[in-house]
């Protein structure tokens, strides 16, 4: 595979054939490019499910099924409780892009409009800092509002 360079030098201009590294493997290539990773779809919910909760008011993730199936679950020994950090998020995988649906429950008296804005600018942050895939679209269910006099169900909610 042959790449055209065109460099520019004191006002003269040259253009020379350059072998390209891209896609070849052995001892001369840099080993960045030697092999092919691939990100599990649960990697990347995981990372936005964890970026989404940092943001200050978010009560908690998941609609209201999914939040008490999910607290049930969590009481069960054995029953796997880790698909706490993924309830309520969606996402699709493919080869160099990502996209991201959320369903939150937000806290009462915060701007809807600025958490949401928190959160896509969270999650897009990590989860193209941590995975390398463009983050095409953040998009976010508000399906309930936290009220202060509401009682909390245990491993529910933020970690405060």
């Amino acid at each position: 595979m042959t790449e055209n360079i065109t460099s520019v030098g004191g006002g003269n201009r040259q253009e020379a054939g350059v072998s390209a590294l891209k896609g070849r493997t052995g001892a001369g290539t840099p080993a960045e490019t030697r092999g092919k990773t691939t990100i599990a779809d649960g990697v990347v919910a995981k990372i936005a499910g964890m970026a989404a909760r940092e943001v200050p008011g978010i009560f908690s993730l998941g609609a209201g099924m999914a939040r008490a199936f999910g607290a049930m679950r969590e009481r069960v020994p054995g029953a796997g409780g880790g698909g706490a950090v993924t309830r309520g998020v969606k996402v699709e995988v493919g080869e160099r892009e990502a996209a991201v649906d959320l369903d939150v429950v937000v806290e009462y008296g915060v701007s809807i409009v600025d958490v949401a804005g928190g959160v896509r600018t969270n999650v897009i942050s990590a989860v193209e800092r941590m995975t390398g895939l463009e983050v095409v679209e953040v998009n976010i269910a508000v399906d309930d509002v936290h009220l202060p006099d509401e009682g909390e169900e245990p491993g529910e909610g933020r970690v405060r």
